[in-house]
Order: C-alpha cells, then structure tokens, then sequence
C-alpha cells in the first residue's frame, strides 16, 4: 500500500469515532437513564441535565489509558504498523455498523463486547494471514492473540448475567419486605437506613470505579478506600444514614428520589470515564501508531508496534471534546430513547402491550418457574407467607381519566434498588479487576428487580422473558457477528487496499444514511397514522366519541389496505403485497390491544355508566375486529397465491374485483368521514344503500359460477377469487353494523327524510 493510504485511514478512523460516540451514547444511554425515567421520580429536563454533569466529569475524570484498544486483546509487538492499521479500521467500520444496528432495533447490546470481539476478529484474520505467510499452523495464533485476558474477559461478562439477575432480585425482594410497597408510610428509620446503604454503595461506586483514576486530594482519598473499604463503608454508611435522617425529618424531602439522582449521575459519569475508551480508543491508538511510524522513518511493513505496550494518557482536548458530543447526543438521539423505552417496557409494572411475542422456550421457563415457586412455597410455614404476602401486597391506586401513559413503570424503591446494586456489582468487579459489561449488569440487575416485584404477573409473564431471551440472544449474535464481521472487513482490506477501503467506506455511510431514514420514517408514519386510542372515559357519551375516532381511524386505514391488496394482486406485485400484509398485521394487533384493555376500561367505568357502556363497547370492539379479520384473511390469500406463483387472475376477473374496490372504496370514504367529523344524521343515507352493495357481490358471484361452468381452467382462481368476494361482504356487513350501532345510539329519533344530503 501506498503511503498516502495510512493518511486517508487516520482521517477515516477521526470521522468514525465520532460516529462511534454517537451511536454508542444511543446505545448505552439505557444503563444510567432507565431507573430514572422509568420511575418518573424527577423531571425528564433534570435527568438529562443529571446525567450531562455525569457524562462531563467522567470524560474528563477519563484516565485515558485505552489498554483494551492497545494490548488488551492482542500482542502489539508481533504486528507491525501496516497491520495495526488495518485491525483498528476493520474494528472501527465494524463497531458503527453494529451498534447503529441495534439502536435500530431498540435493542441494548454491550459496547464492551462489542469492540473485545471485534479486536478479536480482526487480530485473528491479520495473524492468520501473517502465519500463513509464514507457513504456520493454528497453534502459532497464541503468539498474536492475548489468549488468557481475552478469556478472562469473556468469562467476566458471561457470570455477570446470571449474578446480577439472581442478586437484583434477592436485593429487591429483601428491600420489599424492609420498604413495602407503602414506602412512603413506612417510620423515618426505615427510609434512613435504606438511603445510608444506597447513598454509600453509590459514594463507593463512584469513587472505585468512577473517578478511579483522579487523584483527589493527592490520591489520599483513593489510597484510603483502595487499603481501608471496611472502615471507608462503615463511616459512609453512619454518616449517611444520619442525613438521610435529617433530610426526611427536618427538611421533608424523599430520600429515594435523592437516591435516583445521585445514582443516575454516578453511572453516568462511570460510563463515560471507563465506556469512553469503547468508541475513541481504537482511534487514539492508531493516531499514536500513525505518529510514532511517521518518526520512525521505517517502512510501514517494517515497524514494529511495541509503543502500543507502553500507557499513554489521553489529551484532555480530546476527553472534553469527546464528553461534549456524548452530551449533545443524550439530548438529540431518539435513538436513545427508543433502547431505553424496551427496557422499561420489560420492567414495568403492571399490564399493557408488550413489544415481544412469547415464544417456546419462553412458556417452557414460565412453566418450570411456577411448578418450583409452588414446591418451595409449600414448604414454607403458612404464618411466614401470610406475613410475606402482606409485606409484599400491592396498594390499589385510583388512576385519572387520561393519565394511564404519564403513570411511573415502576416506583422509586426499585428505581433505587436498580442502581444501589448495580453500583455495588460494578465496583467490586472493578476492585477485584475483574472485566464485565456495565449494559448487561444494569438490564441484568432491572430484570431481577422485576421478578421479585411479581411485575411479571401470570398475564405477562411469558412475554417478558420472552423480551429478556430475545435480548439476551443479541447479546450473543453481537459477539458471534463483531468476531466475522471485523475479521471479514480485515480481510478485504488487507486483499483490496484502498480500493477495498473506499467501497467499505461508502457501504457504511449508505448503510447509516438508511438506518436513520428507515428510523425517521418509522416516526413519522407513528405520528400520521395515530394510533388507536384506548378508550379511557368513564361514561357511555364519552366511549362512543373516543370510539368514533377509532372506528374512523380503523376504517380509513382498511380502505387503503383493501385496495392495496386488489392492485397487488392484479399486479402480481408481490413486495407491494407482503408490505400490505404488514400493515393489516399492525391493524389487527391494535384493535387485539383494544380488547385487551377491557377489563381496565370496565374498572374505569362509572356505577350508572356500566351496563351500557360496556355492552356498547364490547359489541364495538367484536364488529372492528370482524372487520380486520375479514381484511387479513384477504391480504393474506393474495399474497399467498403470488408467492405460490399461481396463475394470474383474469382480465374479467381484475376488472370485477376493481369495480368493487371503487364501490367499497365509496362505502369507507362516507364511513370514515362519518366518524371523523360525527356527522351521524348521514348514517341514514348509507344504511338505506346497503341493498346495492351486497346485489353487486351476488352479481359477481354468479359470473364466477358461469365463468367456472365454461372457460375457467385455474381451481386456484376460482377459489381465490370466492375467498374475496366472501370476505369483501362480510367486511361490508361489519361496516354497516358499526353504522348501525351508532344509528341506534344517537340518531334513532332523526326521520329518514331529515337526513342531510350528502356532501
């Protein structure tokens, strides 16, 4: 390769880091900011600005020492420069692609792992190449690879999945039993004691491992916690018991929301101080091996890379450049919130749509968990469970009308139990120097506070560990695909040069740009086509306005799927089609949501509202979902026959069913503006229509049969063709019924001839 390569490779890793930054911060924003916005304790404006100061003490606290990117996964001094480079851009281009990936998805996945694998991959393809070179074997890559580190790491982050779950859920079950739910009923001691081992744990935590590289007061702080813990706890844990006590008593403030924020602001400023090396290392590394190559004077396949074997500590220009552009993404990136809400949503307490479907080995694991809670509860005194079930008793809390989506996923206790252990977990891993994954701790650690809530309940728990499986499985396929991908890339480059390099390069940007469209056209599709209401009032009159929007909305957007599905099919157009079955899919699940909601909805219901208003809703949400069903199963069949390469449908054939998309189309049009402007004296005028509508079904049923008594050739067609012309009736047959519901309810007094003409 050319010199002027390594130039262009520098600039590329400088723009690549900070893309890395951002797509990071999207990524591990979850781990400091979930308890905090999940248990709605503080303002969202005073967690990002908690969580800012933490970010920016901790990117300049940042000892700088990217012993990761350097050495830790590989042994500098067997490569050279010209190898180095090409490790640290595979990595680079990898870890982008990755981790945007995942913030795509809403999936929080390690960045630790993610560039531990990715070092790996790409060390391993490069000593590879080099042993084959050489004409080695396999047993020659323990030379190249830091063997004994990398399986160390390895083996960290796996226990610290199965210790932080079983330790977060022992922690918030005993806290329970301490708090209850009643926290804020609970004697001043007990709220004291509980702030003075939270704020203690959290002081430790930042201390260890979040300025463990300041050196406070000379390094006499550190020293002291480093050669005395005991003594440094106790004192702590006194001292801040006492003002805990005195916060609660004299100055009546809640001690768990000043838990939150000072736990939100320690892991934030532990994950930029000790993260941070995740997304700029590699790049700092390579402008050091770039620097000390171009002094040397030495050809690039001739430096050896022993300075990477020697510390050196980052420039604080670069620290607090770094610490700005992780801030400005915690306030921009959408992102961000997107991995943060799966979180939460798998967290949360209580009932609602769940992201995840359930799947085998999650009913497997719900089931096994039952049958053993049983044994052991069995075994248990029932005095001792009579005791524990009243500690552990939910308050039932009134909810106002509307207010159901600005309601906490879970309380403050648990939001402070989350980072007490979490705290705890990371610092003795960091005391003991023992690697681990921060993301994987603090979901670990959220999941286990979960369950020992019984926040997985019998209706939703094999969706959450189905939501737990799945993100755990990302885990996995981040380490399998950073290992292929960064020794893929590596390859390439090293086989194509700067032409390799270029492509690569283009390919990534084109893959962001679509990322973040994809994303933003995900938003903005959630925004147009708003989606269905749950219905919230507590009175018939207010249930049938709330329906009416829903029955629009749900109209409105059938029609468009209906003939989605006809032009599809007379296409043969099968993206167009397989696209339209997402959106019916996406239909039927929230008019599912609806119902899901009615035993909530009849809770809400005021004494005289009850009788009718749950038989006019529940009458409501059976004709809606008729009418999806109807709906699916024909965007359903048509995207099967063309999938099935069945023969197309004749001329006549497209032609009829067009004549009746126009006619349907007529029919929904009137209905959903019907709704949409409660214009309920026009239902009259469509109901009195209804005979034309289903003659022109039976017209067309009996051109079928002729059709199949002479010419047809295709039972396929024919069967299709019967398949939508039934479901297009029993789709009219619901429309009219929903008119007819709100026929009876509203305009049953208004005469057939005061019915307003039609627009």
């Amino acid at each position: 390769m050319g010199e002027n390569i390594y130039l262009f490779m520098i600039i590329a890793l400088g723009v690549l880091a900070i893309t890395d930054l951002v797509v990071g911060v999207s990524n591990d924003a979850v781990n400091f900011l979930n308890s905090a916005l999940g248990s709605k304790a503080i303002s969202f404006r005073t967690i990002m600005i908690v969580a800012s100061i933490g970010i920016a003490f901790g990117a300049m606290s940042s000892s700088g020492m990217m012993e990761v990117a350097r050495k830790g996964i590989f042994n500098p001094t067997e490569f050279v420069f010209a190898e180095i480079i090409i490790i640290f851009m595979a990595v680079m281009i990898t870890d982008v692609l990755l981790l945007d990936f995942f913030n795509t998805l809403g999936m929080p996945t390690s960045t630790t792992v993610s560039i531990v694998f990715e070092l790996l991959g790409a060390a391993v393809a490069m000593a590879l190449i080099k042993v084959s070179g050489n004409g080695g074997g396999f047993e020659a890559l323990g030379a190249y690879i830091n063997t004994a580190k990398a399986t160390e790491i390895i083996l960290g982050i796996l226990l610290s999945v199965a210790i932080a779950f079983t330790i977060g859920a022992f922690v918030q079950f005993l806290s329970r039993l301490l708090i209850s739910f009643r926290f804020n009923e609970q004697p001043k001691w007990i709220g004291s004691v509980f702030g003075g081992l939270a704020i203690t744990a959290i002081i430790y935590f930042i201390l260890v491992k979040g300025l463990k590289s300041a050196e406070l007061f000379n390094g006499r702080i550190t020293t002291f916690v480093a050669t005395q813990p005991e003594l440094f706890l106790l004192v702590n844990f006194i001292v801040w018991c006492l003002v805990s006590y005195l916060l609660t008593q004299i100055f009546k403030q809640n001690i768990y929301r000043i838990i939150i924020v000072l736990g939100t602001f320690a892991l934030a400023m532990a994950f930029a101080g000790n993260d941070l090396v995740n997304f700029i290392g590699v790049p700092i590394a390579a402008l050091q091996s770039y620097q000390d190559w171009q002094a040397s004077g030495i050809a690039a396949s001739e430096y050896s890379m022993d300075g990477l074997a020697i510390a050196v500590r980052t420039h604080p220009g670069l620290l607090l450049a770094s610490g700005l552009i992780m801030i400005l993404t915690l306030w921009l990136s959408t992102k961000a919130r997107y991995v943060t809400e799966t979180e939460i949503n798998l967290a949360r307490e209580g009932e609602g749509e769940e992201r995840f479907q359930p799947n085998f080995l999650s009913r497997q694991i719900v089931k096994f968990s039952i049958r053993a809670f049983e044994n052991i509860n069995s075994a248990v005194p029932r005095g001792i469970q009579e005791k524990v079930s009243h500690r552990l008793e939910k308050p039932v809390k009134y909810v106002p009308k509307g207010k159901i989506q600005d309601m906490p996923a879970f309380d403050m206790v648990r939001a402070s139990v989350n980072l007490m252990v979490a705290s705890v977990l990371i610092s003795i891993a960091t005391s003991m120097k023992l690697p681990l994954s921060t993301t994987y701790v603090t979901f670990m650690v959220a999941m286990g506070t979960s369950l020992a809530d019984r926040a997985w309940g019998a209706e939703s728990a094999v969706y959450r560990v189905a939501g737990v499986l799945n993100v755990i499985g990302g885990w996995f396929f981040t380490a399998v695909c950073a290992f292929v991908a960064a020794a893929t890339i590596a390859f390439l480059i090293f086989k194509g040069g700067i032409i390799a390099l270029s492509i690569l390069l283009l390919l990534a940007g084109a893959l962001l740009v679509r990322n973040y469209l994809s994303h933003n056209k995900k938003k903005v599709e959630t925004k147009v086509e708003s989606i269905l209401r749950k219905a919230e009032s507590s009175s018939i009159q207010g249930v049938i306005e709330e329906s009416a929007t829903n029955i629009a909305n749900v109209v409105k957007r059938s029609n468009k799927i209906y003939t989605g599905a006809i032009n599809g099919l007379a296409r043969h157009d099968l993206e167009a089609l397989k696209k339209n079955n997402k959106g019916v899919v996406k239909l039927s699940n929230e008019v599912e949501g609806l119902k899901n909601n009615v035993y909530y909805f009849i809770k809400n219901l005021d004494d005289s509202s009850v009788g009718g208003a749950s038989n006019f809703y529940i009458t409501l949400l059976g004709i809606l979902q008729d009418f999806t069903q109807s709906l699916e199963y024909i965007s359903k069949v048509s995207h099967k026959h063309v999938l099935n390469n069945h023969k197309k449908l004749k001329y006549n054939q497209i032609k009829e069913l067009k004549d009746l998309d126009i006619k349907l189309d007529d029919l929904f049009n009137k209905t959903s503006k019907t709704f949409e402007r409660r214009s309920f004296a026009n239902i009259a005028a469509i109901l009195n229509r209804r005979d034309s509508y289903f003659n022109l079904i039976a017209e067309k049923m009996e051109k079928q049969v002729a059709r199949t008594r002479t010419e047809e050739t295709s039972p396929k067609n024919t069967t299709l063709y019967f398949s939508l012309l039934t479901e297009s009736k029993d789709m009219i047959q619901a429309s009219l019924k929903l008119l007819e519901l709100y026929y009876i309810e509203h305009d049953s007094s208004v005469e057939p001839a005061r019915v307003e003409k039609e627009q």
